[in-house]
């Protein structure tokens, strides 16, 4: 697992990427910068990273989930409902690869709006 810091508007989050071979590809490409855009309750936005859908990509995803959707070549942080959700929990809009998750709370995002500039950081050890 590596620790990433996510920076986006005014709000700060620590969080860690998993081993798959999507955050790995993510980790190689790190820092990452970008404007993100909101669905509902998820912050996404493209990065430069190309991968398929792996096996066990889902829709349905916890609050605090990390993931990257393909088609769009997007960085996901879901944070509560999405315009998919039938229920409370954050629902993807096509299956997404789960890559890791948030380790602060993750509905401080709810401050950031459309169009704020995001950045992913690797946090050094020590």
């Amino acid at each position: 697992m590596v620790r990433i810091r996510i920076a986006a508007g005014d709000v700060e989050a620590l969080a860690e990427l998993n081993d798959s071979p999507t955050a790995l590809e993510i980790i190689e490409r790190l820092p990452i910068y970008a404007r993100g855009q909101r669905w509902g309750d998820e912050i996404y936005f493209p990065i430069p990273v190309h991968m398929d859908e792996e096996p066990g990509a889902r829709e349905m995803v916890d609050v605090g989930a990390l993931a990257y959707w393909p088609p769009g070549n997007a960085f996901c942080i879901f944070f509560g409902r999405t315009p998919a959700s039938d229920g409370s929990e954050p629902c993807a809009a096509s299956p997404v690869n789960l890559i890791g998750r948030v380790l602060t709370d993750p509905t401080e995002f709810k401050r950031v709006v459309s169009g704020e500039a995001v950045s992913i950081e690797v946090v050094p050890e020590g």
